[in-house]
């Protein structure tokens, strides 16, 4: 089967589906991205390894990672492998003991596993031909955004003070939510830190 490798080139919420986030894959070697959309815990779960935050005690996924290297496997790669009715399948790729294991899972808890091993993420080449966008599509996306200098501008003329302050008060605020293990509100903190980083 051929595959192409992918990363993670962007999660955000979508705006088709409330509750739901969009996972934008950029194939490694080339342009095109192919967006899943998956559940609010498996992004959480992706963008809380992502950022490197630990939580007080194990997610599904982490608890996942301890089986496999439990058993004296390894996780060599993921691959979404299939796109049916509209739904995508994943493999696991599985290897230890001298033998290999395909372990069927939905994509995006193949890929939250898949980056807490570190491992390559690959698409099947009929899923990519088949559900993949080309730059140019998002680039339009993009330029409502860019074409609003007059927000960027009052952004520029509001007093530094207050936006380090924000943040401060912002950071605080994610870390007592992960302390609480409170997910869904350390999301959308995450989230409302990022807009603050982008508008520089």
């Amino acid at each position: 089967m051929d595959k192409v490798m992918v990363d993670i080139l962007g999660l955000s919420p979508s705006p088709s589906s409330p509750g739901a986030y969009a996972l934008i894959l950029k194939e490694t070697e080339g342009e095109r991205r192919l967006p899943i959309i998956i559940g609010q815990f498996e992004a959480q779960a992706i963008a809380l390894e992502l950022e490197g935050i630990k939580p007080p005690r194990p997610l599904t996924h982490d608890l996942v990672k301890n089986i496999i290297e439990s058993l004296s496997t390894s996780l060599a790669d993921v691959l979404i492998s299939e796109l049916r009715e509209g739904t995508f399948y994943a493999r696991l790729n599985v290897e230890g003991n001298s033998v290999s294991h395909e372990i069927d899972a939905r994509p995006s808890d193949a890929i939250a596993v898949a980056i807490r091993f570190g491992v390559p993420i690959y698409v099947a080449e009929t899923v990519m031909d088949e559900a993949s966008t080309l730059p140019e599509i998002e680039e339009g996306e993009q330029g409502s955004e860019t074409q609003n200098p007059k927000s960027k501008k009052s952004r520029e003329k509001s007093p530094a003070y207050t936006k380090e302050t924000k943040m401060e008060t912002l950071q605080k605020e994610l870390t007592d939510a992960i302390t609480r293990e409170d997910y869904e509100r350390a999301a959308k903190l995450r989230d409302e830190i990022r807009r603050l980083q982008l508008g520089d």
